[in-house]
């Protein structure tokens, strides 16, 4: 099975928007994501952290706490995807040295604003975090919550995400998975639309690509919630905070006031709905756990090992 074989990602029933063009390899970004799509929308910096993202963060910290061992230094990877009430759940937990970092600069603005606190505020001073991009091999964790789904390149994050760990750190992350939305996708079929979304990737393709990057002991976990809506409009406004529609099949142009009404109702007829009446729509989530492992000896008739790397090797590593 190859890495990019899910079937529905970010749903949302909006045209696509014009934006600068990306000179990407395409053997790295998957099939069904359109690049200046893609790079739009992480540059766009959400009003708020999204309820659903807020509540998988919560989520995925109660996953921490099977942790033996507590991580000292640590990456809060693009942590407006988490939210503030996350984030101090992680630093209660802990301590202190955090690094909190996001790739870029208009979503780390928005962090800035909702992280910090004011110059006069007496908590300010003993702020337990940074803003920078820790040093490669220097974190015992790297946490990322719902922001690998949404990378054009997701290999190339999780080895970034590899190389900032230490000899057994490790990475917790969340993402959507493929049957998100899929009440949706099938309005679009029988209404004969362009897809609602790009393609998901499958959790156990998420673990052949911690592998393929260096991680060793993946474990992966997937839930479904199924969240209820009072209306159709407000399904929707739901929905677009959580991404955009960047597939390349996608309605090119901009949709007008009657195909949204036209919308609107085939939701409030066809998709179904709860025992009390509200608009039922499907969420998978998936959950990624991984170590980085000791560095092993390739077989050469020459072996070139960095130092650093040879003593690790000769004390062995110690039990996560």
């Amino acid at each position: 099975m190859g890495p990019y074989t899910g079937r529905l990602l970010l749903p949302c029933p909006w045209g696509a928007s014009a934006c600068a063009v990306a000179i990407l390899s395409q053997s790295d970004i998957p099939p069904t994501y359109d690049p200046p799509a893609v790079l739009r929308w992480q540059r766009l910096a959400a009003p708020q952290t999204p309820w659903l993202h807020g509540e998988v963060a919560r989520r995925m910290f109660e996953r921490l706490q099977w942790i033996r061992v507590k991580p000292q230094v640590w990456t809060h990877w693009s942590p407006s995807l988490s939210g503030r009430a996350a984030h101090d759940s992680l630093t209660g937990l802990l301590g202190s040295q955090v690094s909190l970092w996001e790739d870029e600069s208009d979503r780390m603005d928005h962090a800035r604003r909702l992280f910090d606190r004011p110059w006069w505020h007496w908590r300010r001073w003993l702020q337990p975090w940074s803003w920078q991009e820790p040093a490669e091999r220097s974190q015992d964790m790297v946490w990322a919550n719902m922001a690998l789904h949404t990378s054009l390149e997701p290999q190339a994050l999780l080895a970034r995400w590899h190389r900032l760990l230490r000899v057994d750190g490790f990475l917790m992350f969340s993402c959507l998975g493929p049957d998100t939305a899929v009440e949706l996708r099938k309005l679009y079929e029988e209404l004969g639309w362009p897809p609602i979304g790009a393609q998901l990737t499958d959790m156990h393709d998420w673990g052949d690509m911690l592998v393929g990057s260096g991680f060793a002991e993946p474990v992966m976990d997937m839930e479904r919630l199924t969240l209820t809506f009072e209306s159709a409009e407000r399904l929707l406004a739901e929905l677009r905070q959580w991404g955009r529609n960047v597939h390349p099949g996608r309605f090119s142009a901009l949709r007008g006031r009657r195909w949204r009404a036209q919308l609107l109702d085939a939701i409030d007829k066809r998709c179904p709905r709860q025992a009390d009446g509200r608009l039922a729509l499907t969420v998978e989530l998936i959950y990624g756990h991984a170590l980085r492992p000791p560095a092993r000896l390739a077989v050469h008739t020459v072996s070139a090992v960095p130092l650093d790397d040879m003593r690790r090797m000769l004390k062995g590593s110690k039990p996560h």
